[in-house]
């Protein structure tokens, strides 16, 4: 077999041809010393996973590179990820071990995370499933987190080319039970030794308590109720064991459609509107069962709009918003942008960046979701109204639009906590389907779900997955706090006394019994009058005219935007169109191409933090030696004394260490960063030993 060697090209032109041919097989290389370096790389394995299969010899190519240059290594196949251990793994230095995650490497893929498997057959790509034929001479690994995995086959051992390319075929795309995912091993043989403080953990919303805490946090409990009529998933499976309710609802009335048709409280605004979302009922065609839900709807109906005092406008999301279809397309049209085999194909697609970026209809679905929840703002902040967001099962774009809603008005859920409280509650709790929208299963019908409940004979105390230490050490974890951070100062109980907030609508109403107004029953002929035009009209009906909305958007957005910021209050972000830029630590975060070498903001913000903390310590020691004559010598420290060569996404992705000169794009990308040209700071290097 021959092993072919070409001489590096540049990043924006095509690979030349080879200009030798070697005769000598790269495994035959330094033998010896290729044993030794092999027997220190071991395959670390989590509680309850398993190896399935591996292949030696295989050469993982240089995402960046290509010419086709990369490292030697193993590749292996668990029951949880695929990893490559290459020959390099001691190479790492300590800053870079400091911010390695602890469960999931560098170099390995979690089998959830494989979106596509494509195979290189004689210089052609084809697409990998089922039983194969023949075997490719090069395995392409596509992950739905954006990351290109290259593996060069051509000098593995036929057998087991056969067993590991058969292997992850298998353990990625076959139909699975659900009992037998990673997570339930894992749970069973983990031990759960996470201590929690109470007053400084994430609420998970699993216990009545739960949401008790929530609601008097939010001021919610004057008229909502938790209920715990679903503990046990007794009456749907699809709602969480507890949750929230209007006072008035009798309890019974959420059995009698399997929670559809219930209003669920989300939050509450601190002016006493809220935010509810509800679940369609099923679609029927028989006039007598129509009869009984139109019924049952306007009873619903009455509990929560009961004019002038308690006002909902409905948001049918289902019908009058982006539909799921829309958004899965657009997605993966946006994602194949950043799915780079290598730097050919990166300048490839750089020239028509701008049209295929339009053209995947990705951004301007953000926006219109954005400009959706500052809607719904607009009408709890500025009106005093209560949102009730429609949507066939209300765990989908309900969990979505509550969350950016709550993230703009309340500042709580930007916290850590916060944030993933609200995640816990919305997504989780919320009923969103992990299962089905990942695809985890691989399967194509909807009885996954039973058949995890009817065969798991007991319960399992599956572990949170905020405890961050299991995945970083303490220096990495700083890096999920805002240094910059202030909280809200706390008012003493005098100034709390004097600034008591009285909700809008409380002071709509009397304070003392008065005398009938002249013109008799003025209230009760307004409501009444309301309640006759609302009988007989389905709740996604009841939606304000568009013209009206319009106005009291833009009159709402420009007048916060002409205002100086609060950030311990209501946020609401751009959503002018040039506003809506690519998330780039989140898309461009393996694309070395579109990096800054130096390490941009992120690394200078660490380097910045680190020194803080060492000009603090000198401090104090020559606070402790003030009464010496000679001021004493303190070193920096070697990381600081050294050049940091790291990327701009650091420490979110490594730079590799075997990249060629990295080089910025002209066009395209100089956009998606700030307003500096990127062009110009293409050699920009932080050496913060100078500092």
């Amino acid at each position: 077999m021959l092993g072919k060697g070409v001489v590096g090209g540049g990043g924006g032109t095509k690979a030349p041809k080879p200009s030798f041919v070697s005769y000598v097989r790269p495994e035959e290389i330094h033998t010896n010393e290729k044993e030794v370096t092999e027997k220190e790389v071991t395959l670390h394995l989590l509680p309850g996973e398993q190896l399935l299969c591996e292949a030696s010899t295989v050469l993982k190519y240089v995402q960046e590179d290509s010419c086709q240059h990369g490292v030697y290594g193993r590749l292996v196949c668990t029951d949880f990820k695929i990893a490559f251990l290459g020959d390099d793994e001691s190479a790492l230095d300590n800053d870079e071990t400091q911010f390695k995650n602890k469960v999931i490497g560098e170099n390995d893929i979690t089998l959830h995370c494989v979106d596509q498997i494509y195979g290189v057959f004689d210089e052609k790509k084809k697409t990998l499933f089922g039983q194969l034929k023949k075997y490719p001479e090069k395995l392409i690994i596509h992950c739905k987190d954006l990351r290109v995995f290259q593996f060069c086959l051509r000098y593995t051992k036929e057998e087991e080319v056969k067993r590991i390319v058969s292997g992850i075929i298998h353990h990625t795309q076959a139909p699975k039970l659900l009992k037998r995912l990673f997570l339930f091993s894992y749970a069973t043989a983990a031990q759960n030794n996470t201590v929690t403080d109470p007053k400084n953990h994430t609420v998970m919303f699993d216990t009545l308590k739960d949401w008790c805490w929530e609601l008097e946090r939010t001021k919610g409990n004057m008229k909502y109720k938790a209920v715990s009529v679903n503990e046990g998933y007794k009456v749907c499976e699809r709602l969480p064991a507890y949750f929230v309710v209007p006072t008035p609802l009798p309890e019974e009335n959420v059995q009698r459609f399997q929670g559809h048709g219930i209003p669920i409280w989300c939050w509450s605004c601190h002016n006493g509107s809220a935010l509810l979302k509800m679940s369609a009922l099923p679609k029927e065609q028989d006039d007598g069962i129509l009869q009984i839900q139109k019924s049952f709807l306007d009873g619903i109906y009455k509990t929560i709009h009961r004019p002038p005092y308690e006002i909902v406008k409905t948001e049918d999301l289902s019908s009058n918003f982006l539909s799921l279809q829309e958004i899965q397309t657009a997605y993966s049209k946006f994602k194949q942008l950043f799915l780079i085999d290598n730097s050919t194909e990166f300048w490839d697609t750089d020239i028509k960046w701008f049209s295929l970026l339009e053209s995947s209809s990705w951004l301007d679905i953000i926006r219109r979701c954005l400009k959706k929840a500052i809607e719904i703002t607009e009408c709890m902040e500025a009106q005093n109204m209560n949102v009730l967001l429609l949507e066939e099962n209300a765990s989908d774009l309900c969990c979505l639009i509550s969350s950016l809603v709550q993230l703009m008005m309340d500042p709580h859920c930007r916290t850590r906590i916060g944030f993933q409280s609200l995640i816990q509650k919305e997504w989780v709790m919320g009923g969103h389907c992990f299962l089905d929208r990942c695809n985890h299963l691989r399967q194509n019908d909807k009885e996954e779900g039973r058949e995890g409940q009817d065969t798991q004979s007991k319960p399992l105390n599956l572990l949170t997955v905020w405890d961050w230490s299991v995945q970083f050490e303490p220096k990495a974890q700083t890096l999920l706090k805002n240094p910059l951070y202030v909280e809200k100062p706390k008012l003493d109980k005098g100034q709390r006394k004097g600034m008591r907030f009285k909700h809008q609508r409380q002071l709509s109403l009397p304070l003392t019994q008065s005398k009938s107004s002249p013109k008799r029953g003025f209230f009760r002929e307004e409501t009444d009058h309301l309640i006759k035009n609302l009988l007989g009209k389905r709740i996604s009906k009841l939606i304000n005219s568009s013209d009206e909305l319009q106005d009291n958007f833009r009159e709402f957005y420009d007048s916060w935007h002409s205002k100086s910021t609060d950030y311990h209050g209501l946020l609401l972000p751009h959503i002018e169109g040039p506003e809506i830029k690519v998330w780039a630590q989140r898309y461009l975060r393996w694309i070395p191409e579109a990096q800054i070498l130096g390490g941009g903001q992120v690394a200078t913000l660490s380097k910045l933090l680190e020194m803080m903390e060492e000009v603090q310590s000198l401090q104090e020691k020559i606070d402790e030696r003030h009464h010496s004559q000679q001021a004493p010598q303190a070193e920096a420290p070697c990381l600081l004394r050294n050049s940091a060569r790291l990327s701009s996404l650091f420490p979110f992705a490594l730079l590799q260490r075997h990249s060629s000169k990295p080089v910025l794009p002209t066009s395209g990308w100089k956009a998606l960063g700030d307003e500096d040209d990127l062009a110009k700071r293409e050699d920009e290097f932080v050496d913060l030993g100078d500092v």
